[in-house]
């Protein structure tokens, strides 16, 4: 008999992949890619009319986006007659029947087909939870099928469980209460029972349950809101898991940065908690700032350029923008905010000199003769602050580069003035400063 592990991440596409069922499918590739194991996708379309191809692309292409890759796939809508063939199996060792009802909500549907329920305590072990008691009896003779060629989800669910050799479910806690009819239908089918791991559902701040206003939107839309596909993999991990030591990134720099890549090597299952796990955006986005860090300068650039008003800024400037940019934004698509907001607009237009908001002039001739002695090549930050450092600290330096920097910004708060002087060029830096100078 084999020991390879075999998981299985079973989306129904009646909707847009969400971070729960994202969540669900991070902690079972984990699991399995650590042991060697198979990872199969399901798409659970047995409810054809609310399954959609639109829907199961966006399943697909949201795990390829975040880089969970699964080893097949499986629909069940292609797999009926294996349901088929079950349920005759039961119904011909009377473990299941063809129940006549007097009315049913299908409309003119007059009988559904039955599971004979032997009324006994089940007992099952949870990786979480440790062992469940649940008394079937309860439970009655249930429905597992409309008829022969319409089977209703569980038992779709158990039939595939057992026909791809599933040796453990990962999936959210609200299952635990599916758990034990399931297990009665994967034993009178003769197949084996898998390990459980039920995981904490994600909740809302204030503790309800997670919905679109708190953030269970689609995948995608994170992608589109300008979020990494790693970000979203930390954040989805911390979400019920932690780790069981101190663990940093390869530099040291902080112990709750992993990519999927860190998370292959330390994850355990025996990490994730019992309690709900609260979803906190701004923890997102706080992630998502970090692993931007993490990027190498061309990749940010390449990501940021299309968010800019790039045909009114050269490449130096753009360069020079970057870690600006990285020190105000939490996601990609905030940097197209920030332009929207102004911010950035002494780049574009020379402010008009305003003595309010300058206050004081009285040192700005000095600063632009310091400024003449810096040649066109050498006008960077760095020269730019060796050769004003002295001075402003001998006359104070917030009176000398609070005014160099409102003068050329026109604006109270901005990047320091060294930075901003190196983005305007020499030759637009003196111009402002001599405008100034003669208010």
């Amino acid at each position: 008999m084999s020991n390879k592990i075999i998981t299985r991440v079973a989306p129904s596409p009646t909707g847009w992949l969400h971070i729960g069922t994202a969540r669900t499918a991070l902690f079972n590739y984990l699991f399995t890619r650590q042991s060697g194991g198979e990872l199969i996708l399901r798409i659970d379309d047995t409810d054809r009319e609310r399954s959609t191809k639109e829907f199961e692309d966006n399943i697909i292409e949201s795990l390829n986006w975040l880089g969970i890759k699964y080893d097949k796939v499986f629909r069940q809508s292609e797999r009926l007659d294996l349901y088929k063939n079950k349920l005759e199996q039961l119904i011909s060792e009377d473990k299941a029947y063809i129940s006549r009802e007097a009315v049913l909500k299908e409309g003119d549907r007059d009988s559904v087909i039955r599971f004979r329920n032997p009324g006994q305590v089940v007992i099952f072990a949870d990786t979480i939870h440790n062992s469940i008691s649940f008394d079937t009896t309860e439970l009655g003779d249930f429905i597992i099928a409309k008829d022969l060629d319409t089977p209703l989800y569980h038992f779709a669910s158990i039939v595939d469980d057992i026909d791809m050799g599933i040796t453990h479910v990962i999936r959210g806690e609200d299952h635990i209460s599916n758990t034990p009819r399931q297990i009665l239908m994967i034993e009178a089918l003769g197949g084996t029972r898998p390990n459980y791991t039920h995981i904490p559902l994600i909740l809302a701040p204030d503790k309800s349950k997670l919905s679109k206003r708190h953030g269970a939107v689609a995948i995608t839309e994170y992608a589109k809101e300008g979020y990494l596909p790693d970000a979203m993999i930390n954040f989805m991990a911390l979400l019920g898991w932690s780790p069981q030591a101190k663990t940093s990134t390869s530099d040291g720099t902080n112990e709750e940065i992993f990519t999927l890549a860190n998370l292959l090597e330390i994850f355990g299952i025996e990490g994730l908690q019992k309690s709900g796990a609260v979803f906190n955006v701004e923890k997102l986005k706080w992630l998502n700032k970090e692993h931007l860090k993490l990027l190498p300068a061309n990749d940010i650039k390449k990501m940021i350029v299309p968010y800019l008003p790039a045909s009114r800024l050269n490449d130096k400037q753009i360069d020079l923008l970057l870690d600006l940019l990285l020190e105000r934004i939490s996601t990609i698509h905030e940097v197209k905010h920030l332009f929207d907001s102004g911010e950035f607009d002494f780049l574009f237009d020379s402010p008009k000199p305003d003595i309010d908001l300058i206050k004081n002039i009285a040192h700005l001739p000095a600063i632009m003769d310091i400024l003449k002695n810096i040649s066109e090549d050498d006008f960077t930050a760095s020269k730019i602050k060796e050769a004003v450092w002295d001075f402003a600290t001998e006359k104070g330096r917030g009176e000398v580069l609070g005014p160099m920097r409102t003068t050329l910004t026109g604006k109270a708060k901005s990047p320091d003035p060294f930075v901003v002087a190196e983005l305007l060029g020499k030759s637009e830096t003196l111009d402002r400063l001599d405008r100034a100078g003669q208010i």
